[in-house]
């Protein structure tokens, strides 16, 4: 347990992707099984405990020490698993550290009531701060350490000196603590099979286009167009009987959305882009997180939300793998293989004739008239070619649009998490509204949590410190007043409507552009600003 804590605390303290990976490999390679597989498990998002909650860890801590003072720390820590690390009040007796792979059994067996009680005698033997941590961070399955499933898989591959595609088309057939795996990786034994049917193949990415450069060495003769659709990238997969849907990354969605693998009639492997489609017409992003994150769903909602997915490309037809094949054939043979399943939940991505950048640049500035907000950009990609996973430098690039800035006043701040807990790094922002009588206040319109660097945190966090007026657990309300607060320059993707915001407006993919400090709240923009793109982007 000692090292994968020391592994988690060192990964929640580096930025560096580079360092990151360094990091999973080194310790990927000097840790033995199983314990290896089981923290590769934890990184990849592959365990979750569903004897253990939130709520048993306060429960432990607060039969422990008087509540109030817990609240108080709580509070000033904002983070449950580090605030119950600091305070622990241990019990002597316990001296054997448990090991990862025993915590992983004894959960893994446990019932709610057995989970508590081992739970606080390893916290009990663990002596460290940080090993309690990580323990917590473990159950609870909330590690938030900055690494990405993708990137763990990389640093799995580096062990054995292969490259992460095959990680990726072996993922699915594999099982946790993963000893058949690092066998292999480690040249013990023969590679495991990944012949499993309907298995996820890596997905080929494209590299944002640098405008100043790029058309200058590129011929718009070589590629073809698309719009780049806004749903999530997805892999309908149908073979040996058995179906599959699966995000970019990966994971399993499948049992979200039986509609969209029943009208999978043919055995193939389509790459596109799930939506929700009425009439032939595309619905905003918030349709489609209706269907999200669902562990069920019934004929209601199915009817209600209509998922599709709208194709870009072929990667297997029948028992032929089409990946080899360049994308100008591997596009006819989409086009008829979208025929022939005749459905409304599976159509086509229509290409976008141009004749030179110029057109592209038109084009690009005039998405599809319709349903708000139903592309991104657009798409370029080589006709000749192959579909390559990861993201490989000159076959396929995006152009997305430029996105949309508001200037908006900060109302409320939260702690973050991971290295953040100890800084007020989730900012809700508001516009001015008025009511009958002319009187101005601030309506909320949006969160973010990035977009701006360690420095600019520091003096954010000293701000909402010396400026919060009221307090509701760990949220603090900020003074924001026409001469006295604090102005973002928020950008954003888009604007749909939404009754959940009391605006009546949520923004699609918000993030701090600048801060403002020189400017005064007052001179913010108003609702009515956003209610008019709004209308524009509707109005297309």
């Amino acid at each position: 347990m000692r090292a994968f804590a020391e592994l988690l605390d060192r990964l929640s303290l580096t930025s560096s992707r580079n360092a990151k990976l360094t990091m999973v490999r080194d310790y990927l390679a000097a840790t033995p099984d199983p314990d290896r597989g089981w923290a590769l498990a934890a990184l990849t998002g592959e365990l979750s405990f569903d004897a253990v909650k939130p709520a048993f860890i306060r429960k432990a801590v607060e039969a422990r020490m008087d509540a109030q003072l817990f609240a108080w720390s709580y509070d000033y820590v904002g983070d449950l698993a580090e605030a119950v690390s600091l305070v622990w009040p241990g019990r002597p007796g316990a001296n054997r550290e448990p090991a990862l792979s025993e915590v992983i059994d004894g959960l893994q067996s446990a019932t709610r009531a057995e989970a508590q009680g081992r739970i606080e005698g390893w916290l009990d033997a663990l002596p460290q701060a940080r090993e309690r941590w990580a323990l917590l961070k473990l159950v609870t399955g909330g590690l938030r350490v900055g690494l990405s499933s993708r990137l763990a898989k990389q640093a799995t591959a580096d062990v054995g000196g292969v490259d992460a595609a095959e990680i990726e088309e072996l993922w699915h057939a594999l099982h946790p603590p993963y000893e058949d795996l690092f066998a292999w990786l480690e040249g013990r034994s023969q590679k495991p099979s990944s012949a499993n049917p309907a298995r996820f193949r890596p997905a080929m990415l494209a590299q944002a286009i640098d405008e100043a450069v790029d058309f200058a060495k590129l011929d718009p003769a070589d590629y073809a167009a698309e719009w780049k659709w806004d749903g999530i990238r997805v892999q309908a997969a149908h073979e040996g009987g058995v179906r599959r849907l699966y995000t970019r990354t990966g994971d399993d969605i499948s049992r979200t959305f039986p509609d969209i693998l029943d009208a999978l009639d043919d055995e193939g492997v389509l790459d596109g882009e799930l939506l929700v489609i009425r009439d032939g017409k595309v619905a905003s992003f918030a349709d489609l997180q209706q269907r999200l994150n669902r562990k069920a769903v019934d004929a209601k909602l199915m009817a209600a939300y209509p998922a599709a997915i709208r194709a870009y490309d072929l990667l297997q037809e029948g028992d032929e793998d089409t990946r080899t094949l360049p994308f100008a054939g591997r596009r006819q043979r989409l086009e008829a293989f979208v025929a022939r399943q005749a459905s409304p939940r599976i159509d086509l991505s229509p290409m976008q004739p141009f004749d030179s950048w110029e057109a592209l640049a038109a084009l690009r500035a005039n998405p599809p008239a319709g349903d708000p907000q139903v592309a991104e950009g657009v798409m370029l990609k080589r006709l000749d070619s192959i579909y390559e996973a990861g993201r490989p430098k000159g076959p396929w690039f995006k152009w997305k649009r430029d996105p949309f800035l508001v200037d908006a006043v900060l109302m409320y701040a939260q702690r973050g998490h991971g290295k953040r807990s100890s800084f007020y790094s989730d900012y809700t922002f508001g516009v001015w509204t008025q009511d009958a009588l002319g009187q101005r206040s601030l309506t909320p319109v949006g969160k973010a949590y990035f977009g701006f660097t360690d420095e600019e945190l520091k003096r954010i966090d000293k701000f909402v410190r010396d400026n919060t007026i009221e307090r509701f657990g760990p949220v603090r309300s900020v003074r924001a007043l026409p001469h006295e607060g604090l102005v973002f320059e928020v950008a954003f993707e888009g604007l749909q409507r939404s009754t959940r915001h009391k605006s009546g407006v949520a923004m699609r993919f918000p993030r701090i552009h600048r801060i403002r400090w020189d400017k005064p709240p007052g001179e913010a923009d108003e609702l009515a600003a956003l209610e008019r793109m709004l209308a524009a982007m509707e109005g297309r």
